[in-house]
């Protein structure tokens, strides 16, 4: 399944990254191997065609938008900031999760701009964000930019859809950003983006070809926006077109459905066996994730001991040092060989602890 050879059972396993260790589809690598002198040595000419490329062309197509209002980048990170460099100033305030991703944070005060947060709720087996609660924050702060991720990074839980119509429409005022990066591994339906764009005018949404598609190290991404950001649209202008490369990779991406397809439901089943296997051990919390991670809470006495333990064993997940994620470690699901190193791993900790009575 994977196009990287044999595994090496030895090798450091970098299980921290977020990364679709699959790696992307073989249509991706026939890609790169066809690419000649035209496209490394002439500039796109698609703009005489009235459009920005035959990517942003094929976007509007699938998303049922005009292409106009499809805006390509280099990895989300890109357009992100771009949104926010674009409406944010010195002293105007952004409304963002607080446990989320920090660089949403960064990218506010890289303009002086203000970051106000808002918590999700942490449940019993899955995060949640607390609607009414956010639009009263929003009328409290009337903040110029809005921080939505979907599924969010690192608790995993997605936006309903009719929770996200609800915010939006109480948001009319400001600049509402969708980030949706870690799209696909629970359900690859676009039909929403259309509806949202052509209702919400100042809403971005964000998508990545690094995480589904696994072309991190490609850097391309795109933004779906609403006819009023204008502002933006020109912001993010290229003259002279976008990577020709990128765009052969992102096209041969879009081609193998099937595959990323059979890598999502992988992907699923091993969520399920590390939810499984994490529900057998008391004061073990793993909470449900829509992404290619998890977040697990772990017992205090725990956190310290399984990362000296797995780091013995050459195999790295993110371990928080974050006030929000206290005792939290975050999970990226690799391969199902890589996966079930892991599980392996863990089991043989967690029957040790159990042995002992509960003790790390």
């Amino acid at each position: 399944m994977t196009n990287s050879g044999t595994l090496n059972p030895d090798a450091v396993l970098h299980l921290d990254r977020n990364e679709n260790l699959y790696g992307p589809a073989p249509k991706c690598f026939e890609a790169l191997r066809s690419i000649g002198l035209e496209e490394l040595s002439v500039y796109s000419r698609d703009f005489t065609r009235g459009v920005k490329s035959r990517l942003s062309e094929r976007l509007a197509m699938e998303l049922q938008i005009p292409e106009p209002q499809i805006l390509l980048s280099e990895g989300s990170e890109d357009m992100l900031k771009q949104a926010v460099h674009c409406y944010l100033g010195p002293g105007e305030k952004m409304l963002c999760p607080s446990q989320s991703w920090w660089y949403y944070q960064k990218v506010a005060a890289e303009v002086a701009g203000e970051t106000v947060t808002y918590s999700l709720k942490e449940g019993p087996d899955a995060f949640s964000y607390d609607v009414d609660e956010l639009i009263e924050l929003y009328k409290k702060e009337s903040p110029r930019v809005v921080l939505i991720a979907s599924p969010n990074n690192p608790t995993g839980n997605s936006f309903p859809d009719d929770d996200l119509n609800k915010l939006t429409e109480a948001f009319r005022e400001s600049i509402v950003v969708l980030d949706e990066a870690y799209w696909g591994f629970a359900d690859v339906s676009n039909e929403h983006i259309a509806s949202l764009v052509s209702r919400y005018r100042n809403l971005v949404v964000l998508r990545t070809f690094s995480k589904y598609y696994a072309l991190a190290g490609a850097r391309i991404a795109f933004a779906a926006v609403g006819t009023s950001l204008s502002r933006l649209t020109k912001f993010s202008a290229r003259y002279l077109g976008y990577n020709r490369i990128s765009e052969i990779l992102a096209l041969a991406a879009l081609d193998s459905a099937e595959y990323y397809e059979t890598i999502s439901r992988q992907m699923r089943q091993d969520r399920q066996a590390y939810y499984e296997l994490f529900r057998r051990y008391k004061g073990f919390r793993c909470f449900t994730s829509d992404a290619n991670f998890i977040l697990v809470k772990v017992p205090p006495d725990a956190h310290a001991r399984l990362q000296d333990f797995l780091q013995r064993r050459q195999i790295m997940i993110k371990f928080f040092s974050e006030p929000e994620f206290v005792n939290c470690v975050r999970i990226t699901l690799g391969t199902q060989e890589q996966n079930a190193r892991l599980l392996s791993a863990l089991s043989e900790f967690l029957e040790a602890r159990e042995a002992r009575g509960g003790l790390a």
